[in-house]
């Protein structure tokens, strides 16, 4: 099971990620990070420029979770621009070793193998950013995805395309498909950073750390990762049966096992 970590707000969360991440680059000057995106993940890149103040950002890889296929990567909302504009410019990290699948039409057939070379190449991810959407998915792995899958092609599904909608005009400019890793993909990382806030996640988050193991919810699919720690606000553990337990176990941890 994953390590589950109660927090009173996303700001301490955030805090906290941002630390073991400030950590991972100190002892590991090549650290590769996999970078989420949407509003789950901005209180650790809020928290992230003040501990790396001191710190040599310049070898750090980047690789992003996701992309829009057929949106312009100059397009605000792409996630070219909003890791550039969120992760990369923020941490003055260098733009030519960050990258984002490429979700252009033209050779999109063989986009997702490109990615898992280059993700291979640079010796895997470190540490992987994740957030979980209402139906369970991570990355854009929409429910129905295997554990097996790799960097591909999906159909997004009317659930994901209207929780987006907020960061367009409206839900007929999201676009319905995307380029996203998969769960092997994913589940390769070798640590996995699982955040989430209010009630609204609160059943996906029981059902993917509580539940049984289903390609029905994606999320759960870090139940098989030897390290994952999903950190959440005390609204998103609301529907956790184990709850006070998480809390004691967290609280009475050994300090020199880290996050």
């Amino acid at each position: 099971m994953a390590e589950i970590v109660i927090v009173p707000d996303p700001a301490t969360a955030g805090a906290l990620v941002a630390d073991e991440i400030a950590r991972l680059i100190r002892g590991n000057p090549d650290a590769v990070l996999g970078l989420a995106t949407g509003s789950t993940p901005v209180p650790v890149y809020e928290a992230l420029p003040v501990r790396l103040a001191d710190v040599d950002v310049s070898r750090v890889r980047g690789f992003a979770l996701d992309e829009y296929v057929g949106l312009d990567p100059a397009h605000p909302e792409s996630y070219r621009s909003v890791i550039t504009r969120e992760v990369v410019e923020p941490l003055g990290l260098d733009p030519a070793r960050i990258a984002v699948p490429n979700g252009a039409a033209t050779g999109i057939e063989h986009a997702g193998e490109d990615y898992e070379a280059a993700i291979e190449a640079a010796g895997g991810i470190d540490l992987q950013l994740l957030g979980i959407g209402t139906d369970g998915h991570i990355g854009f792995n929409e429910p129905g995805s295997s554990f097996a899958s790799r960097t591909r092609v999906k159909t997004l599904t009317a659930q994901t395309r209207q929780d987006n909608a907020r960061f367009f005009d409206g839900i007929q400019d999201v676009p319905r498909h995307c380029i996203t890793q998969g769960l092997g993909t994913i589940l390769r990382a070798r640590h996995l950073v699982l955040l989430a806030f209010g009630a609204g996640k609160a059943a996906a988050v029981a059902a993917a750390v509580e539940g049984p193991l289903s390609a029905f919810v994606p999320a759960s699919a870090i139940q098989l990762h030897p390290h994952a720690t999903v950190i959440l606000d005390e609204a998103a553990a609301s529907d956790l049966r184990l709850y006070d337990y998480y809390r004691f176990a967290f609280e009475n941890k050994p300090a020199w096992q880290g996050l």
